[in-house]
């Protein structure tokens, strides 16, 4: 976990353009209709899911393999039209730009590389990719993280995971399993101070191998979040070892 990451996180919301790393940070919510997850387990999941008003998302593609646009530990589908690209998780360096020539100019870049890297690291996980719900008429995304390998259980991932983000409240955790795979899923609460607003989040962690995975969804407001878990929900019960 980096150090002081929270503290950094609260003035992202200030500073994100010069961070100029995962373009999600930016961005404002278009109006979609209010939806919830299906808890469907049918043979269709893999090719579409859809919420309980009868709303569906449909398959556009599978990442995680060699040679997809994100290759991870894991495999699963991503809804149509939403477009993955991975992204650099390193220490965010090359994103901040130069030293400068001027004091303020390195205490910019300074600034913009601790946000950098606090954006790119929650917990005991680093982003890995990010699928963008743009093209589907959504603004938001689907976030995976990955980790090292270790002896941590899914629970414990996403836990540290949570614990690594400000303003979290009422999660509430439960077990699931697709496939070859078991974890674990919070959904929770998370309240920013700076924008005094309160919205919907959800994830899940596995364990592989090759290390934890994390796959998050966030969203501008509740109502943008609601209105992408189907896309969601065909991620989880698509989700495979790769």
């Amino acid at each position: 976990m980096l150090v002081g990451a929270g503290h950094v996180r609260r003035r992202v919301a200030q500073v994100a353009l010069l961070a100029g790393v995962l373009t999600g940070c930016s961005g404002a919510a278009e109006d979609d209709p209010k939806a919830s997850a299906s808890a469907s387990t049918s043979a269709a999941a893999s090719a579409e899911a859809a919420s309980d008003d009868g709303t569906a998302v449909k398959r556009g593609g599978t990442i995680g393999a060699a040679g997809s646009d994100c290759e991870l530990p894991v495999t699963f589908d991503i809804a149509q039209y939403w477009e993955a690209e991975a992204v650099d998780g390193g220490t965010g360096k090359d994103e901040a730009g130069g030293s400068g020539e001027g004091s303020g100019d390195s205490e910019d870049s300074e600034l913009a590389q601790e946000i950098a890297d606090a954006l790119l690291h929650q917990g005991p996980v680093t982003a890995a990719c990010e699928v963008d719900a743009k093209p589907a008429g959504n603004i938001g995304f689907l976030r995976i993280w990955t980790g090292e390998p270790g002896d941590d259980d899914a629970r414990t991932v996403l836990e540290a995971f949570l614990a690594d983000e400000n303003g979290v409240s009422k999660a509430k955790y439960s077990a699931f399993k697709t496939g070859d795979l078991a974890g674990a899923e919070v959904k929770y609460l998370v309240t920013s101070k700076l924008l005094e607003e309160t919205k919907e989040e959800t994830a899940l962690a596995v364990t592989t191998e090759k290390g934890p995975v994390v796959i998050h969804l966030g969203g501008m407001d509740t109502e943008e979040h609601r209105a992408m878990l189907p896309a969601y929900e065909l991620a989880k019960k698509t989700l495979r070892v790769g």
